[in-house]
């Protein structure tokens, strides 16, 4: 169970991990030489390998067999390492394709899609403060859709990939890293197969340093760039309050949406400003309410 009160250094590592998911698109935007195919795939693999080398270290050899022999659970990681990789490469080509804005939107209505999951599906019951945040966040997207001309499907496929991936690492018994490990065993075979396709037809540039010795250096380093901040959560979720990290989290998609205004130089007027703001006072709600319950639940167990 979290602790009532948060552990200072957890705190700042939550914090560290949702600040380097905000910054990543900045990352990204180094690499826009390079196809996002391609880099998801060199994602893909660098985080394989050096999340299996700490888990080996770790936990010695048969980190990956304890897993495999339980087919359910394998069969959990499979799937929700396809979803996760999906999510990673709708994502990256989002940020290479001038749509930072719309994938930040994505991360703002995760939360609240997994609100609805949890109804739909787990036959959760939500308060009539969650429920307002959902009808608000639905009204914002309705008026993305309809005012600023095109339906914001980046958005909704980021934010449906990502809670369908929690649903999965909801309910597989295993430890966040090492299911991160044993995700990304399923997916290295396929992207090392399709990367060396891609390289022998002549349309690869990581062996041949087409793209240059720094840009190869910052496709390797992108694996322990997506693996050090889900390391990081893994340690801070075990220490600090699940309200106080449903609060941070939004840490991320803030920030990504100020670089993509800021930075990037994307398009923010009246009818985006408009839709947000609908969904940003749901997510105020929703928060709000999460931090008013979790402190009921602690008044209660020290009555």
């Amino acid at each position: 169970m979290s602790p009532a009160i948060p552990d200072r250094r957890a705190l700042w590592v939550a914090v560290g991990a949702f600040v380097i998911w905000g910054l990543m698109p900045l990352y990204w935007h180094l690499l826009r030489a390079v196809p996002s195919l391609q880099i998801v795939l060199h994602r893909a693999i660098w985080c394989a390998v050096l999340v299996a080398a700490w888990l080996t270290l770790r936990n010695g050899r048969g980190w990956l067999r304890e897993v495999l022999v339980q087919p359910r659970l394998a069969a959990m990681l499979a799937a929700s390492g396809v979803l996760i990789a999906v999510n990673w490469g709708l994502y990256v080509w989002a940020v290479n394709a001038g749509h930072v804005v719309e994938a930040s939107l994505g991360y703002f209505i995760n939360p609240l899609l997994n609100v609805l999951i949890g109804v739909v599906f787990l036959r959760e019951r939500l308060s009539p403060p969650q429920w307002c945040s959902v009808l608000l966040a639905a009204c914002g997207v309705l008026w993305l859709t309809t005012r600023y001309g095109d339906f914001p499907w980046i958005a909704l496929c980021l934010a449906g990939s990502f809670a369908l991936y929690g649903v999965l690492r909801k309910f597989a018994a295993v430890e966040a890293v090492r299911g991160l490990g044993v995700e990304n065993m399923f997916v290295l075979v396929p992207a090392l197969a399709c990367l060396a396709w891609i390289e022998t037809s002549g349309e690869g540039g990581f062996f041949s340093l087409r793209w240059g010795g720094w840009t190869d250096a910052l496709l390797v380093a992108g694996g322990a760039l997506t693996a050090i901040p889900l390391i990081f959560f893994a340690y801070a979720v075990r220490r600090v309050p699940l309200s106080v990290v449903g609060v941070l989290q939004y840490i991320g998609p803030t920030l990504q949406l100020l670089l993509g205004v800021f930075f990037f130089g994307e398009y923010f007027g009246a009818d985006r400003a408009i839709g947000f703001g609908f969904i940003w006072v749901g997510l105020a709600v929703f928060a709000t309410d999460g931090v008013l319950a979790a402190r009921r639940r602690i008044v209660a167990q020290q009555a």
